[in-house]
């Protein structure tokens, strides 16, 4: 079992005391005394408003792999519906290359909404957006060289996508919160699985996370024994 802490970086205390700069200097310093203490990861969400301080989760993550040694830096998540897959892997490879190969990141749709209108995206595409940018991210991840069409997208015509991490692959876990299509395609797709239970209580989760399971098992099924291999080392780590 691994223990770990995920923030928000909330911008203020119930005081409204501390400035954002002290509130950030003192968040790469818990990171820093969560390492030294032996926690396994620390992970950084994304918001963009007002009362939180992590609209560059990675600039964050980056500033705390230089102070860091052996903990494991991800997001909690990457709102990959409203970003640009390829800067996503760029930062995340970045921050593996700084940390020694300590990078991870959690993708999903993300439960705000204020990252569509401040991005130019509509949240009628909500989900398409989504699964658009997942399978694009996944490529990037497996090739130097992407060759991949999109609708929300231009083109990618065998451009080499730098730097590449430490990692291979790169860590990618799904985030997902009580949407069972959101369990099946973490699944079929061979990917980590990281439950949002942000309230009421953890056991209404089973039956998703069983249907993940037979999503898993399905897929694996069909893709063969070195599949297999690959998914299962993604898994484990």
């Amino acid at each position: 079992m691994q223990v770990g802490i995920d923030s928000f970086a909330a911008a203020f205390d119930d005081s409204r005391a501390v400035s954002p700069q002290e509130r950030l200097r003192n968040l790469v310093e818990q990171i820093e005394h969560a390492d030294q203490v032996g926690l396994d990861a620390f992970g950084v969400g994304e918001h963009h408003r007002r009362e939180f301080l992590d609209s560059a989760p990675a600039v964050i993550l980056g500033a705390a792999a230089a102070r860091t040694q052996r903990i494991r830096l991800t997001s909690a998540v990457t709102v990959l519906s409203a970003a640009d897959p390829v800067r996503v892997f760029q930062n995340f490879a970045t921050i593996d290359l700084l940390s020694q190969g300590r990078a991870e990141m959690i993708v999903g749709r993300g439960s705000s909404i204020e990252a569509f209108p401040l991005f130019g995206f509509r949240l009628e595409d909500y989900d398409a957006l989504f699964a658009e940018k997942l399978d694009l991210l996944l490529k990037i991840r497996e090739s130097e060289h992407v060759h991949w069409s999109g609708q929300y997208r231009p083109a990618l015509t065998g451009q080499g996508i730098y730097p590449r991490p430490v990692q291979h692959p790169l860590p990618i876990w799904l985030g997902v919160g009580g949407t069972p299509g959101s369990f099946a395609r973490a699944g079929a797709l061979g990917l980590p699985l990281m439950v949002a239970v942000i309230g009421g209580e953890s056991r209404r989760f089973r039956p998703l996370v069983d249907l993940y399971r037979r999503s898993w098992a399905a897929a694996r099924a069909r893709r063969g024994p070195a599949h297999r291999r690959r998914a299962f080392a993604r898994l484990c780590r």
